[in-house]
Parts: C-alpha cells; sequence; structure tokens
C-alpha cells in the first residue's frame, strides 16, 4: 500500500501514510528505510518519494493531497501577517492556494500573482484587486512563467511576497525542482519589501534543484508543528532562526487562544501560533518603496509594511 501510494502521488508524508494504513509513523518509518534498502522509493525529510525524486516535482494533482491539515493551518496564520489595504504578491502553490482563500475577506487588498489558481481564488472577491503577470503558462502548477511574467514584475513594489516551494534549509534557503518556476519566484522576491516562506514540516531539511530564497533573505517562516519524533525539522528550525528568520507555528499544541484573522474573524483554536523569544538580532525590513511598472502599480508602491498582526519568532527545541 505504502509503494502504491508512492506511485500515485510521486512524494507522500509520514503523516499521511501511517493515517491511510492505520499505524503508528514509527511503524511507517521502519518500512519506508525498509523498502529503501530495496530501492523502491527514496526517503526525504517527512516522508517518501519515488527513486530520483530529488530532481522529480509532483503536478498540482498529487501535491494538492500532501499534508492539507497542515497547509490550512499554514495559511490560517499568514493571512493574520496581511493588513487592509495593503498590496503583496503571492507565488504558486498548493499552500498559497489556500492563503488566497482566506485572503478573499481583506478589504482593499491588492494582490499580484503569476498563479492561476490564486487568482482564482480571488476572482469574487470584490473588495480585492487582483493583478496577474504575463508569461507562458506551466500546466502542471497552474501558473504563469518565462520571461513575459518575470519582465511584467520588473519595477514593481509592494510590502509583502507570500511563497512555497519544494524545500527549506538553512543552508541554502528556499528551492524549487523547475528551473522556469524558480526564476519567477526570484523576480516575486525583487518585488518585495518582505518575504515570507509557506512551508509545512516535511519540506524542512529538504533540498532541490534551484535556489529561489536564500535563508537571508527570507524574512519570516510560518510552518506547522513538526511530531514530537522529528528531530531533524527542530534542528532546520533553529538553524533558520539562528540566521534571523523569523518563525511561526501553527497548530501547535496548548497555548491560549487563536490569534484574530482578517477582518476581525478568529482563527480556530486548534489552529493556534507558538511565539517563544527571539535569541538572535531581528533583521530590519524596509517599508514601501518606488513606482511599479503593472496595472495599478502606482497604488502599489505607496503601500508600507503595516503593522503586524501576528508575533513571529523561533522556535527553540523542547
Amino acid at each position: 500500500m505504502i509503494l502504491e501510494m508512492v506511485r500515485a502521488n510521486g512524494a507522500v508524508s509520514l503523516r499521511e501514510l501511517a493515517r491511510v494504513v492505520q499505524t503508528s509513523e514509527v511503524t511507517v518509518r521502519r518500512d519506508v528505510r525498509a523498502l529503501e534498502a530495496e530501492g523502491l522509493l527514496d526517503r526525504r525529510h517527512g516522508g517518501a518519494v519515488l527513486p530520483g525524486g530529488f530532481t522529480r516535482e509532483s503536478g498540482f494533482p498529487q501535491k494538492s493531497h500532501l499534508a492539507t491539515a497542515e497547509k490550512t493551518a499554514i495559511a490560517d496564520l499568514a493571512a493574520n501577517l496581511v493588513e487592509e489595504g495593503e498590496a503583496i504578491v503571492v507565488g504558486a502553490g498548493t499552500t498559497t492556494q489556500e492563503l488566497a482563500r482566506r485572503l478573499a475577506r481583506v478589504p482593499g487588498l491588492t494582490v499580484v500573482t503569476n498563479s492561476l489558481l490564486v487568482a482564482q481564488a480571488l476572482a469574487h472577491a470584490n473588495r480585492v484587486e487582483v493583478v496577474m503577470t504575463g508569461g507562458t503558462l506551466r500546466g502542471s502548477n497552474y501558473a504563469l512563467v518565462g520571461s513575459g511574467a518575470e519582465q511584467s514584475l520588473h519595477g514593481l513594489r509592494v510590502s509583502r511576497a507570500f511563497l512555497s516551494g519544494s524545500g527549506l534549509t538553512a543552508e541554502r534557503g528556499l528551492s524549487t525542482s523547475n528551473m522556469l518556476s524558480a526564476s519567477v519566484d526570484r523576480a516575486l522576491v525583487q518585488a518585495a519589501a518582505e518575504v515570507v516562506v509557506l512551508a509545512d514540516h516535511t519540506k524542512l531539511g529538504t533540498d532541490t534543484m534551484f535556489q529561489t530564497v536564500p535563508t537571508d533573505l527570507i524574512t519570516r517562516l510560518v510552518t506547522d508543528e513538526p511530531p514530537a519524533h522529528d528531530d531533524r525539522a527542530a534542528t532546520e528550525l533553529q538553524a533558520l532562526a539562528d540566521q534571523g528568520v523569523q518563525i511561526a507555528v501553527a497548530g501547535g499544541q496548548g497555548g491560549s487562544a487563536g490569534a484574530a484573522g482578517p477582518g476581525g474573524d478568529s482563527v480556530p483554536a486548534r489552529q493556534q501560533r507558538r511565539d517563544v523569544p527571539l535569541p538572535g538580532p531581528r533583521r530590519q525590513v524596509p517599508g514601501g518603496g518606488a513606482q511599479g511598472g503593472l496595472r495599478s502599480a502606482a497604488m502599489l508602491g505607496e503601500q508600507g509594511g503595516g503593522a503586524e498582526r501576528a508575533r513571529v519568532a523561533d522556535l527553540r527545541r523542547r
């Protein structure tokens, strides 16, 4: 059953495997290790992939079924960072699509994106203006890529960029398996004063082919609570924090009531945030920038960073 799931999806988390086969993650991890020894799959942090998975990228149908609960919690928490009247860029991905669904209720928001899925999620939000890049459609993830997309972002300035990817490490930062996607993501980063990475714990410690955002350009990471036995994820989070990345963890156990969401809505208590003091120096993030080059770019350049809705800090290992 494990092999069938990996072959069908390209990559599956240990948590999802344990749920489907109705056993513990410890048992699943042992079986995955045995299957790897036979050359039938490769272990990746928090899951299993097809052999040679370092260079393989799953399509949207496969990604949309991975770590769905974690992505929902991350999107709920990330939405708290967005202010009314703000201008942001949102990259392609299943986690950013979840974020877009929650941004539909933020009045006066302007969202620049290269993702058809993000645009679709906001299509009926009459209080949100959506600005799409140009470019060539990449069907596997419904994103616009290529020189057209990159050129349309030239001269743009917004307060924040929300991005996801295939892997995240303290050494190399955010990465993805596709060169064209990586190039557009880098252009999105150049347009923003602040970079927020959305990545569930299965991506922590995973490194893929093309770097999109080096660690020193990542302002914040919004992630989910790693399993108690996942030492590698906790170690990676601490390493990211040591390099100045501010970390917010969704779905932590215990704690106070959920944070207030956009427009006053509350985040469910199960999707709580765990904050602890940040040991290192905080990075200084510049404010708004020059006028941009897209439709309504004049107003985009006037947006500042805004007051933070959610405190973000690093995660220390217990």
